[in-house]
């Protein structure tokens, strides 16, 4: 999709299966596995578009779609509202509402960290999702659980495990670290979860609100999404004390976030390798 002539008669394409009479688009920040288009139309309506390789990616738009109506779902935290998901020969799309953005408000992270404990104050009867999705360009995986330490360690740590080993990254790891593991993590009743909530993942909205995009969603323990925004900043102390003052945070949290962390490291050392082997090996010593 490197010429402009054929991107645009693919976004037409795309445009014309919801009646959208596109007049103009722009490229916007998409990151390495979509590419982000700005689509304007003849009235003056916005919305985003987003198109991958639909060979490479299979199903990861459809799952994207899901992820955002279960935010939405508890109208606790802006999320873009999905309108369309589609193919168009090799490309996967996805059409969404735009959010323009605007400056912080004054209790921006006050608000966030409000509505964030809102959301994962929103539960199910087992941990999972209806569908598995993706972490960045890796499968994720959701199959129902009825412990957060049996969704943690079969969906989430040793998939990512096994594809360490696979691609020579790692020995196998010892039984008996998945065994100390699964009894620190605590029996909390399944949360609502971004799943994915690092810095680049939320946008201040045109009411100066948090708007959270990009979602690997799935009903987890809320420390996961703790632990991540955590992991690499970005976000105010402000947000944390109001999430703790909504939905307090159990004890022992910090002792627990190498734990939490080492999902999002396996993540980041099978997405671009040895970088990250040592953080990795580190945490699985601490904890055999």
């Amino acid at each position: 999709m490197s010429e402009d002539n054929d991107i645009k008669k693919l976004l037409t394409k795309a445009a014309d299966q919801i009646g959208f009479d596109l007049k103009s688009f722009s490229r916007l920040t998409g990151g390495d596995i979509n590419e982000v288009f700005l689509l304007t139309s003849k009235n003056s309506e916005q919305l985003v578009i987003k198109i991958n390789n639909a060979r490479k990616f299979p199903g990861m738009f459809e799952a994207e779609f899901k992820g955002l109506q279960a935010l939405a779902s508890p109208n606790c935290i802006d999320v873009p509202n999905p309108k369309f998901t589609g193919e168009i020969e090799d490309h996967a799309f996805l059409i969404l509402e735009f959010k323009a953005s605007a400056q912080p408000s004054e209790n921006f992270w006050h608000l966030f960290g409000k509505q964030l404990a809102n959301l994962h104050s929103t539960t199910s009867e087992s941990f999972g999702f209806e569908g598995d999705n993706y972490i960045a360009n890796l499968h994720q995986y959701n199959s129902y659980t009825k412990s957060a330490s049996e969704f943690y360690i079969t969906q989430r740590l040793e998939p990512q495990l096994k594809l360490a080993v696979d691609n020579g990254y790692l020995s196998k790891t010892p039984e008996s670290f998945l065994n100390n593991i699964s009894e620190l993590i605590p029996q909390e009743a399944p949360a609502l979860t971004h799943g994915d909530l690092w810095s680049g993942n939320y946008l201040v909205n045109s009411e100066g609100k948090p708007c959270l995009i990009d979602p690997a969603v799935s009903f987890a323990s809320r420390e996961m999404d703790l632990a991540l925004m955590k992991m690499f900043g970005g976000f105010n102390s402000e947000l944390f004390e109001s999430y703790h003052a909504q939905f307090p945070i159990l004890a022992g949290f910090e002792e627990r976030l190498p734990i939490w962390k080492l999902y999002y490291l396996l993540v980041h050392l099978n997405i671009f390798g040895l970088g990250y082997k040592r953080q990795v090996q580190q945490i699985i010593k601490q904890f055999n």
